[in-house]
């Protein structure tokens, strides 16, 4: 396996480092204070972005995007990833399932997208479904050419910026050896459409200026035409895009872990006590060495997960040991960041305080830990019939 990057990654992460430092820096203060991100300085954001060739690197290049490999993709996600959410996010990255998108919805969603006209917002999660996606109550019964929309969804990120949501509800029953299980369909549904209506979401410590809401669905009708993928296989499309969003997530971690472990490095480099920097003492240099290699081990596991999904060998085990280890990592250095500066750390002088906050939903959305470990310890007991 080589390690080496090539002359276009060297140059894509030079630009990120650049574009991050330059563009998204300068106003962390300002979205972490106010908790939002003024519309003139998104479109600014999302124009360099655009300018720069960074705007949906994701999708493919017959689609009209960057079509960066997924190795690629999760080094530019590992630099965007240092800097707050919702300034990152303004770089689009639409959602891969629109690559399901056929016939019409191929211009007015999926190239929409890809040129920035567009944001799409994914809705899955309902107040009594999260990992147990099987169980969501939303539901859409068919009437002739149409589908009647009806129930709630929460913790849907983004949806007060988006254009349009991909939404998944349970679309009739099948029976299978274990019992009956839900249907799920998928669709593209605009933003005002008569039933559907999006409001304020909970109040989160984590990611300040990306905000959730929830969705509520009245007798919302949809034409058949805007289901994305086949009629109760929504779960097809939703598949594909799992495995690259948890690598999407494992990638960004590494990059604030490494923000992180570099000013806790410096502070450790400089800080003075007793006479001495306080990175002589082994309680603190102990730290940065097992911040590192914590690092370091998530690194490799992500990278190799992407290197095996450039060549079509991904597992689900794979994506989820890198969402696992890069997640859990990430909670370790920025805690043991905070405790090598003191109290300083808990100051939003420095950012700290904000990569300790939002690590804590990376445990939890695009899959919990507890899922990634039920997913890997499937994938090595389903062999042995146990």
């Amino acid at each position: 396996m080589d390690f080496s990057l090539t002359n276009e990654q060297q140059m894509i992460i030079d630009t990120l480092k650049t574009f991050v430092e330059q563009e998204l820096y300068p106003h962390e203060s300002e979205v972490e204070k106010t908790n939002a991100i003024r519309p003139e300085l998104a479109a600014q954001i999302k124009q360099k972005a655009l300018d720069l060739g960074l705007y949906a690197a994701n999708m493919p290049e017959e689609h009209g995007g960057a079509g960066l490999d997924t190795l690629t993709l999760c080094l530019m996600e590992r630099e965007l990833g240092r800097a707050n959410f919702g300034l990152q996010y303004i770089v689009g990255r639409p959602s891969n399932i629109l690559l399901a998108c056929k016939g019409d919805q191929i211009e007015n969603y999926l190239h929409a997208s890809i040129r920035g006209e567009k944001v799409d917002c994914l809705a899955m999660t309902e107040p009594n479904a999260g990992s147990d996606v099987r169980s969501m109550q939303c539901r859409a019964e068919r009437d002739g050419d149409e589908f009647v929309i009806n129930g709630t969804k929460h913790f849907i990120s983004h949806a007060d910026a988006a254009d349009f949501v991909i939404l998944f509800a349970a679309s009739g029953v099948e029976q299978t050896a274990r019992g009956p299980k839900k249907k799920i369909t998928s669709f593209l549904i605009d933003m005002g459409t008569p039933g559907f209506t999006v409001e304020p979401g909970y109040n989160s410590v984590s990611h300040r200026g990306y905000h959730n809401s929830i969705l509520n669905f009245d007798n919302c009708r949809v034409h058949k035409s805007q289901v994305l993928g086949e009629e109760d296989h929504g779960f097809d499309v939703a598949n594909e895009w799992l495995g690259a969003t948890r690598l999407s997530v494992a990638a960004m971690c590494l990059g604030r872990a490494e923000r992180a472990l570099e000013i806790a490095t410096q502070w450790a480099a400089t800080r003075k006590q007793f006479g001495q920097s306080v990175g002589k003492f082994q309680g603190v240099s102990f730290k940065l060495a097992d911040m590192a290699t914590e690092l370091k081990a998530a690194e490799l596991i992500t990278m190799y997960a992407a290197w095996k999904d450039c060549s079509g060998q991904m597992t689900d085990s794979d994506a989820a040991m890198a969402k696992l280890k890069a997640t859990e990592m990430l909670a370790m250095v920025s805690d043991e960041a905070i405790q090598i500066l003191g109290g300083m750390g808990l100051m939003d002088e420095l950012p700290l305080e904000r990569i300790w906050r939002d690590h804590r939903v990376e445990r939890i959305w695009d899959g919990t830990s507890e899922i990634q470990r039920h997913i890997i310890s499937r994938a090595m007991l389903r062999p042995l019939e146990a």
